[in-house]
């Protein structure tokens, strides 16, 4: 991704663009680099904006999904950002529904790929063969539906930061909480537009999520892409693109 990473206030982001605000929040394992197709499209009309989540940063007896969502407000309200359309893959869907639960006055529309808070196979549970770039390569295989998309950079991106014991507790914390936290009882409450666009072969948030997300949420919609996992916007970035668009073009109205 060829933007310049600002650091300001304490505060490590990406943004590029002009218009309505598209705040974009990556997962667990997942990195800024996740999202660079949908900046590239939607840069030309829109502010986009990718906060970096301090998930190895936090006290390791406060790091879990709620402290991430504060963690947001206090960028938002930095930002002075209002009218927003959050934008979420796997953990980074959690803390948007934390925060639009907490917060709905910021926020106008959520759009969810791969969201955890109801149900999600996680990544490990623990790492046995941390050592080994063949059990992350393959860890990180089935996040996808082909298994080409798990390049080596992507591999070895994960395989550095599981072998840093700091980082590896403060994954091993986070997933627990997102565990923990589930949204079922108060997706109901969530009455602001959401899009749900999800691979349909997706392993660690499976189809099954997605419809009960679909099925509890007042107002939303449910877009499938094929031949896809768990994070759309970077296997299938045409398709993705394609229905956040419509989303937008629906929302403006």
């Amino acid at each position: 991704m060829d933007y310049a990473l600002k650091e300001e206030n304490g505060f490590n982001y990406i943004e590029a663009g002009e218009g309505q605000t598209l705040l974009l929040l990556h997962g667990l394992m997942g990195a800024l680099s996740n999202w660079e197709k949908v900046v590239e499209e939607f840069s030309v009309n829109y502010r986009v904006i990718l906060p970096i989540l301090p998930i190895y940063d936090l006290p390791l007896l406060t790091t879990g999904v709620r402290a991430l969502s504060k963690y947001i407000h206090k960028f938002i309200k930095f930002k002075k950002l209002s009218n927003v359309v959050l934008l979420g893959n796997s953990l980074g869907g959690h803390v948007g529904l934390i925060y639009v639960l907490a917060h709905p006055g910021y926020v106008k529309a959520l759009v969810l790929t791969g969201s955890s808070g109801l149900y999600e196979n996680a990544f490990g549970g623990s790492f046995p063969k941390r050592e080994s770039i063949d059990f992350v390569r393959e860890k990180v295989q089935y996040t996808f539906y082909d298994p080409k998309t798990a390049t080596d950079e992507l591999v070895n991106e994960v395989y550095q930061t599981i072998n840093d014991r700091h980082k590896v507790i403060r994954i091993l914390a986070m997933a627990k909480s997102a565990i923990r936290h589930n949204m079922k009882k108060d997706l109901r409450k969530i009455t602001m537009p959401v899009s749900l666009i999800w691979g349909r072969d997706d392993k660690i948030t499976p189809p099954e999520v997605a419809i009960e997300f679909n099925e509890l949420l007042p107002n939303a919609e449910l877009h499938w892409i094929d031949k896809c996992g768990h994070a759309p916007m970077m296997e299938q970035p045409e398709e993705f693109n394609k229905y956040l668009a419509m989303f937008l073009n629906k929302i403006k109205k």
